[in-house]
């Protein structure tokens, strides 16, 4: 049965909800990049407890949007956009009045569940009101620039709000956009399901949020305490068994919340991987450059979002410009330049030095985000045309599962590399570079690994909707 074509007024109104409300979701992890040595400043933060800023949003994203993605094909997408929307905006609030930095990390937690929501009906809304086509291909390319160009213009507006106000700001912001987009849902966005949806897998849930969660905990412990201590190696021996267990049981259950079918199909789970590759290189190294820019090269957070500024720009371009091109390029190719560009990127800011300007880091910058701006709409292309209309919602949720766990883990695998006293006020400049530089060559690798991944996965995949030649009808109904 197909569905009723939508006015063209309800398609934007769609596109505009969900470009608006992911922009949010994304600005607050790079907003809180630039606000973060304020934060530890007035918090009287370490730097583990720092970090969770950060990780305990994406963590609680990436452990929560598979299931909320089922949940959504299950009991109404806009429904659960809603309830996303509502619990977003009240933990915001939450995190702007909070008065430490536990305080701060447990409501980014919260915050992280609300935008698991989001993200997990984003796709799935676009792909309710956009047929294939040309339409679909360019509110795929507006929704792909937004989360690029919101990561990227990200530091900038968080340093124009710390700077010129105070970084619980950051925080504040999202209380109006939250009203509105909830505002404009009501109104305009149109209820869809899954006629016959999958069922709740909380063991599954469990399991991998107490894996991904020891992960991360094990690596922000281990730079900051030690590797050998016993807190940091029962954190990792958790964190792999659980995560262990979690694969045998989705390959038993009859509703797993990641269907093991979906990651049999070489091309899908390539497509994760590349997600991955990309959030834990590039998204996540913007934590470290811009603690380099504001701590060794003393710029204020306003002159450390500024040079992200000419990348932002690049990679609004370059989205805009895939559209045009959509089903013309062999999706192959599209994802493994991209990820080229990612890497070689990295590799070009590894010129930051002590006494270098800030100025060198734009370049690298620039071509990595250049790359960035080819590979997210040709990946959203890609999970739409995985996910059959009525399974769009699980689609999503598994790709940003992928894509907000490659962030919480790089952030926490890179800082590995950058002691944990340099990364404070008044630490050591010389350590801070020395570190940086290794983190940037390990995500030079981690992306030039997802460009491998790519075209050994994808090699017959030429069209966005391809990978849905090569699931069985009773996969796809599974």
């Amino acid at each position: 049965m197909f569905a009723t074509p939508k006015s063209a007024a309800v398609r934007r109104a769609t596109l505009a909800v969900v470009c608006v409300t992911t922009a949010m979701l994304m600005l607050d992890i790079a907003v809180v990049n630039t606000a973060l040595p304020s934060i530890a400043a007035d918090l009287n933060s370490g730097v583990s407890a720092l970090k969770w800023v950060v990780d305990a949003y994406t963590l609680a994203l990436a452990t929560v949007v598979l299931s909320a993605g089922s949940w959504a094909d299950r009991r109404g997408r806009k429904r659960v956009f809603l309830i996303g929307i509502v619990t977003f905006t009240v933990t915001s609030l939450s995190c702007a009045l909070a008065p430490n930095i536990v305080i701060l990390d447990i409501a980014r937690a919260v915050q992280g569940i609300g935008g698991a929501l989001l993200f997990a009906c984003s796709l799935a809304l676009l792909a309710d009101v956009f047929e294939k086509g040309p339409a679909r291909a360019s509110a795929l390319a507006a929704y792909g620039a937004t989360i690029g160009g919101s990561f990227a213009v990200g530091p900038l507006v968080g340093g124009v709000l710390t700077e010129v106000f105070h970084w619980r700001a950051v925080f504040l912001i999202n209380i109006p956009i939250g009203l509105l987009t909830l505002a404009a849902t009501l109104r305009w966005v149109p209820e869809s399901r899954d006629p016959r949806p999958r069922g709740a897998d909380l063991p599954g849930q469990v399991l991998v949020s107490l894996g991904l969660a020891g992960l991360v905990y094990g690596l922000l412990h281990g730079n900051e305490a030690g590797w050998t201590e016993p807190s940091t190696l029962l954190a990792l021996g958790v964190a792999a068994v659980s995560l262990v267990a979690f694969c045998l049981h989705e390959v038993n259950t009859p509703d797993p919340m990641l269907p093991p079918h979906l990651l049999a199909n070489r091309a899908f789970a390539g497509a994760q991987i590349a997600a991955f590759a990309i959030s834990a290189s590039l998204f996540a190294v913007f934590v470290y450059t811009t603690v380099y820019l504001q701590n060794v090269q003393h710029l204020s957070p306003i002159e450390a979002g500024l040079v992200y500024l000419p990348a932002t720009v690049a990679m609004f371009v370059v989205a805009g410009l895939t559209a045009k091109l959509d089903g013309r390029i062999p999706v192959t190719l599209s994802l493994t330049v991209s990820l080229i560009l990612v890497s070689v990127g990295l590799l070009m800011m590894t010129v930051v030095d002590i006494d270098g300007s800030p100025l060198a880091l734009i370049p690298g910058f620039v071509v990595a985000c250049i790359g960035a701006g080819v590979f997210n709409p040709v990946m959203s292309g890609l999970v739409l045309g995985e996910g059959t209309a009525h399974h769009s919602g699980l689609a999503a949720g598994i790709n940003d599962a992928f894509r907000q766990s490659g962030i919480a883990v790089g952030v926490a695998g890179l800082g590995a590399f950058l002691p944990a006293e340099s990364m404070l006020p008044g630490g050591s400049p010389i350590e801070l570079v020395h570190g940086l530089h290794a983190a940037l060559f390990v995500a030079a690798l981690i992306a030039a690994v997802g460009a491998l991944v790519c075209v050994t996965t994808l090699q017959h995949t030429t069209r966005p909707d391809a990978m849905t030649s090569t699931s069985s009808p009773a996969e796809v109904a599974a």
